[in-house]
């Protein structure tokens, strides 16, 4: 699948999963479920506990039309590896020029980590496919509607404290997808085995994107 499919993918789903697992045996069950509720796209953080490994596991092991990608990237090396493992795109919760710049050498998307105008601008202007606003709870969905009303053209995401409650009005007010941790991937449900309990949430969250954009 070629990077403009991976992102048109992406924005379609509307929500990127986030995964920070210690313990990745269930991660083929947790694909599936959010595969079943609708969901394209897994960040796995690097944060995760042997995160390279479970990126080369996962993406050998997935259907064509789910992606998984690689967060928490500070630097063009981790950047570098786990483009190799197999992640198809880069997730920063900052801005860093020279990661922006090696994911885009290896032909990846990069979702690049800002928080203030100029460094969104700055990001996008180096080429990042979309901008992270993190934390996005600090400012709210109205920050997204304020940035957007100059700045049209750049792809928004918010990241941290993203909920049922607050996705509609994030996409509403001009966010191309959002980025969901743990009130998506509810440990209860993951240590319970309540896949499909995980699937209907999952569904939940695509249904408020829809909900945004209508």
């Amino acid at each position: 699948m070629n990077r403009e499919k991976i992102l048109q993918q992406i924005e379609e789903s509307g929500v990127v999963a986030v995964l920070r697992l210690n313990d990745s045996k269930k991660l083929p069950q947790i694909i599936e479920a959010l595969a079943k509720g609708g969901l394209k796209a897994m960040e796995i953080t690097m944060t995760t506990p042997n995160a390279l490994d479970v990126i080369a596991e996962a993406s050998k092991n997935l259907r064509n039309e789910f992606i998984v990608g690689v967060g928490t990237v500070l630097d063009g090396e981790t950047a570098r590896m786990a483009i190799l493992a197999g992640a198809e795109f880069v997730v920063s919760p900052v801005l860093n020029i020279e990661l922006i710049k090696t994911v885009k050498r290896y032909g990846k998307i990069m979702i690049s980590g800002a928080f203030t105008p100029t460094e969104i601008v700055a990001a996008w202007e180096n080429g990042a496919d979309m901008v992270k606003v993190f934390p996005a709870t600090a400012l709210g969905p109205k920050y997204f509607q304020d940035i957007k009303g100059p700045l049209p053209q750049i792809k928004l995401t918010p990241t941290g404290g993203v909920s049922l409650e607050n996705t509609a009005a994030f996409i509403k007010s001009g966010a191309c997808c959002v980025g969901v941790g743990s009130a998506l991937l509810d440990k209860k449900m993951i240590d319970g085995n309540d896949w499909e309990g995980l699937a209907k949430l999952a569904a939940m969250f695509r249904a408020e994107v829809e909900k945004g954009r209508k």
